[in-house]
């Protein structure tokens, strides 16, 4: 753990409280001269957070545009407004009668669509891979539940003119399962809240030179259940590197089954209920090496980067596999480190032999997140997703 580097836990409310009141006076305020509906089934601290409540934030920093979000529950109170609008963005939203009737209306009203989706879990040809990939119990139960949420979500992407995805990866799967629809891509990326307390951290890191105590945190952060054949890309090397390091913690937090191969190290292992997205990155901070395992498959490359942004935004370095978005954001060894599955327990002993090679890797990335996910940043990539024509106007001018 870094010295001098430790927050006191933060008092979290969900930055999504206001009321539908609220919501509807932001999406009609006079003077805005674009209207966004962002549509999410329930807010969470997942995808709603990253596809919705961040895009909405990044937008209303603009005063041409008014945006607000609704939950799936609330569609018969958007519906009398759809006609405001110039974009209605569905977020991961599974097809009902009511998604329909909002969607239909929207069309007949000249309302642009887009649905917006951050997973590859809009085409029930992968249904088999993702499955296997999230550890998923193999039963009758789970191919109807899996089936109909991917058929739904699918269904739902079908009956919008237009598609927005998290990196090229996930874009190119898209553009395979409806061929004839436009495809943008908008990174996932920070929330200023986020980015506010990472700054802090940082801080705090530099101001002790980013040095630590005596004992060093491996950090796996898991977040949902769904993640442990990826942890085990990287168990064998976690045994090896704590058999021959007694300074090394491995730090979990969220859900994960540990694997026997780990059962010898458990009390250097500690562990950490699920956490808010803001104490997350007081808990990130604090650990010297941020570890992102993942299958390689097609549904691990559609994944986002965003475990490596929100670890190098508080000063964390990050060792990870090489999918698609890692490896495009990781130039191995100046951000950060790139790790096949023989390479891992290698990767982790190099990264911490050298104290201040990891302080320059760890500031490249801090530097590099602030440049590439802050708000500021996507705003540009926001609008023109959503407002593809006026960009191409720009552009001819």
């Amino acid at each position: 753990m870094f010295r001098g580097a430790s927050i006191p836990p933060i008092r979290y409310a969900d930055p999504w409280s206001e009321t539908l009141d609220q919501r509807i006076r932001m999406l009609t305020r006079p003077g805005a001269c674009r209207r966004v509906a962002y549509l999410y089934e329930q807010p969470d601290t997942s995808t709603f957070r990253y596809r919705a409540h961040n895009m909405i934030r990044a937008l209303c920093g603009a005063p041409d545009i008014a945006a607000a979000w609704f939950a799936g529950h609330e569609i018969e109170y958007l519906l009398p407004l759809i006609g405001q609008c110039d974009v209605l963005v569905v977020c991961r939203v599974r097809y009902n009668e009511r998604v329909a009737a909002l969607l239909a209306r929207a069309h007949h009203l000249g309302v642009d669509t887009a649905f917006d989706v951050d997973d590859l879990v809009f085409d029930t040809d992968y249904v088999h891979l993702l499955l296997e990939t999230l550890d998923q119990p193999v039963t009758e139960q789970a191919w109807e539940v899996w089936f109909a949420m991917v058929g739904r979500l699918g269904a739902t992407f079908r009956q919008c003119r237009r598609a927005i995805v998290t990196n090229a990866y996930l874009a190119a799967r898209a553009a395979r399962f409806a061929p004839e629809k436009p495809i943008a891509v908008v990174p996932n990326f920070l929330g200023r809240d986020q980015l506010a307390v990472s700054q802090r951290i940082l801080q705090q890191k530099r101001g002790c030179g980013f040095a630590s105590e005596r004992r060093i945190h491996l950090g796996y952060f898991s977040g949902t259940p769904t993640h442990n054949r990826d942890f085990l890309v990287i168990a064998d090397a976690l045994a090896r590197v704590l058999a021959r390091d007694e300074r090394l913690v491995l730090r979990i937090v969220g859900f994960l089954d540990m694997p026997p191969v780990l059962a010898e190290f458990a009390r250097r292992i500690e562990r950490y209920p699920l956490q808010d997205f803001l104490n997350l990155q007081r808990l990130i901070g604090e650990t010297e090496l941020n570890l992102v395992p993942l299958q390689d498959n097609a549904f691990t490359n559609c994944k986002s980067e965003l475990k490596y942004f929100e670890a190098a935004v508080a000063g964390t370095a990050t060792i990870a596999s090489p999918t698609f978005t890692l490896r495009a954001a990781i130039k191995d060894g100046v951000n950060g480190w790139l790790a096949t599955a023989p390479q891992w327990a290698d990767r982790i002993a190099a990264a911490l032999a050298d104290r201040e090679r990891y302080r320059e890797v760890a500031e490249a990335a801090a530097a590099h997140a602030v440049a590439t996910y802050a708000p500021d940043a996507v705003v540009g990539a926001i609008r023109a997703a959503l407002f593809p024509e006026e960009c191409r106007r720009q552009e001819n001018r």
